[in-house]
């Protein structure tokens, strides 16, 4: 220990450590409760729309119909990609969704004419077509990468069903949009995660909207922040059965494994996502004739149920991937899908870091050899 730092504590990943205020996302972990600008997540997830959770989040509350008209429609006016943006698509199509996303992400502030202007209207300009453009850039990829033409957005369609009608190039069924447009409700914000402070650390240097979302990205595509959707499907492949669940979560419990959608960073109750989630993964694979994938993750469930009071309960990517798997979406988009409703998020993060910006910039604590004397190389030992 380096001198004088004997008496200094370290948090290590930051946890519990406030580094600022917001007047966005509440959180109570013990007790369950999210909200969204002082509004419960179990009203927002049952009545509203994502555009409307969308405005909410970057103004503060509720719009009035008139304001949700408009914000629609410029959200739809902002549905288009520049032709660079689809070339770039196509020269990375081999690569995973997320690295694709997070490139042509970054090329977008090459064409955006608001990019190097961080005033509060501008990001806000720009906020509208980065909620439009993800979409477009990850089903542009999931066609491409099929060698299939990407599919024109439809302007009659909300931003949920618009997604689903870009990637299949069919028109979804109203459950099947409700489905994902409550997803994007519940993904929309979630305080200060690792890719909303990352957003935040770039922000704090100066730097444009386009380059912390970019970041942001960056940060999501890792398996520890957004993997779990993706991973519980692999699980439910892997158990096969319901019969099987006990046994495999006794395996896993066994050799100090984690069983996937299980356990959260800031929860120590059910995630309160979680259950809007569960319905629909009832009722989904129940109407498609698949009622077995929602057997087996409620036999998990109950296989974890002694180690709920250890603070190890169900998240909501436990069942978000099964909504998608069911939907035909393959699994490597289930990330990027959870992208398109953090993207709001990212931005009212960005937007409360530059109303009174600071540059981030914590300190570790040097943990190395002390003072040395500098020997010249021909002085050295082999």
């Amino acid at each position: 220990m380096a001198e004088g730092t004997a008496s200094v504590k370290v948090y290590r990943g930051l946890r519990d450590i406030y580094f600022d205020r917001s007047r966005c996302t509440y959180i109570d972990g013990r007790a369950g409760d999210l909200r969204y600008r002082g509004y419960s997540i179990h009203d927002l997830a049952e009545h509203a729309t994502f555009e409307e959770t969308a405005w909410l989040l970057l103004h503060g509350d509720l719009p009035t119909r008139t304001a949700l008209a408009e914000f629609d429609r410029k959200l739809k006016l902002a549905r288009t990609l520049p032709p660079a943006i689809y070339d770039i698509i196509r020269l990375t199509k081999s690569g995973h969704p997320m690295d694709v996303l997070r490139t042509a992400t970054s090329a977008l502030a090459s064409f955006d004419p608001d990019t190097a202007d961080n005033s509060r209207p501008a990001t806000l300009r720009k906020a509208v077509r980065l909620i439009s453009q993800v979409p477009m850039i990850i089903a542009a990829h999931a066609r491409m990468r099929q060698d299939q033409a990407p599919v024109p957005p439809a302007r009659d369609l909300g931003h949920a069903a618009n997604f689903l009608w870009m990637l299949k190039a069919e028109k979804p069924d109203d459950e099947a949009a409700r489905l994902v447009d409550r997803d994007l409700v519940l993904h929309a914000e979630h305080g200060s995660n690792a890719s909303s402070f990352t957003a935040r650390v770039v922000t704090g240097t100066n730097a444009n909207l386009h380059a912390a979302i970019t970041a942001a990205i960056a940060a999501l595509s890792g398996p520890a922040h957004g993997g779990a959707a993706e991973d519980v499907m692999k699980m439910a492949e892997e158990i096969g059965d319901p019969s099987r669940a006990g046994e495999y979560v006794r395996e896993r419990r066994k050799a100090g494994d984690p069983v996937t959608g299980f356990g959260h960073r800031v929860y120590r109750v059910e995630d309160p996502r979680a259950r809007h989630m569960r319905s629909g993964v009832e009722r989904l694979s129940k109407e498609m004739g698949q009622p077995r994938w929602y057997e087996i993750l409620q036999a998990v469930v109950q296989a974890m149920a002694p180690y709920a009071r250890h603070g190890v309960n169900v998240n909501v990517d436990f069942y978000s991937g099964v909504v998608y798997y069911l939907l035909g979406i393959p699994r490597d988009l289930f990330v990027p899908i959870f992208a398109i409703g953090r993207v709001p998020g990212w931005v009212v993060q960005v937007l409360e870091q530059q109303e009174n910006n600071i540059l981030i910039r914590p300190l570790t604590l040097y943990d190395g050899p002390p003072g040395r004397t500098f020997i010249p190389i021909q002085q050295r030992p082999e």
